[in-house]
């Protein structure tokens, strides 16, 4: 049986055209939203793709990859979507994308945000620093955990066979 998540789920490239939508989600989700002038500032310079679901904007992803290594800018799922592992299903999309193009990939999160701790966690993220105070929230700042994943898991392996 397919599940609700998998029913005509796509991902595609994301126009200035999706900038709304974006900006929309974000302030559903986020406690220091973006505006849309970062969103159209993002398109401009990184990769993004918008999570389609029965051809309904219901997520997006923003990352970046230079010089061997990658990094996840923004995330989202619409709270009425989420619980359907499309959050995973975005991430799973942008492992592949740096796949071959860098060696690690990094991200920041809040330390208040279990459920994307755990998405990370489960999908072999591991964290790997803290940023303080890195986050605006309505009433003070929160930190952030710094999460890495390795793609090429002998990166760090020895030469040295015996």
């Amino acid at each position: 049986m397919i599940s609700k998540a998998e029913q005509s789920v796509t991902i595609i490239s994301a126009t200035s055209a999706h900038v709304a939508d974006f900006h929309a989600i974000e302030l559903q989700v986020s406690p220091s939203p973006w505006t849309a002038g970062q969103f159209e500032e993002s398109l401009r310079h990184h990769s993004a793709y918008v999570l389609q679901q029965s051809g309904n904007v219901c997520g997006f992803l923003i990352f970046s990859c230079i010089a061997g290594s990658a990094e996840l800018i923004n995330i989202a799922v619409a709270p009425a979507h989420q619980g359907q592992g499309l959050g995973s299903r975005l991430l799973g999309f942008c492992l592949e994308c740096v796949e071959g193009k860098a060696d690690s990939i990094f991200l920041d999160v809040r330390v208040s945000n279990f459920p994307a701790i755990s998405m990370y966690a489960n999908k072999g993220f591991v964290q790997v620093g803290e940023r303080r105070d890195y986050y605006r929230k309505p009433h003070g700042r929160e930190d952030a955990l710094v999460m890495a994943y390795e793609l090429n898991a002998n990166l760090f392996a020895s030469d040295d066979q015996d």
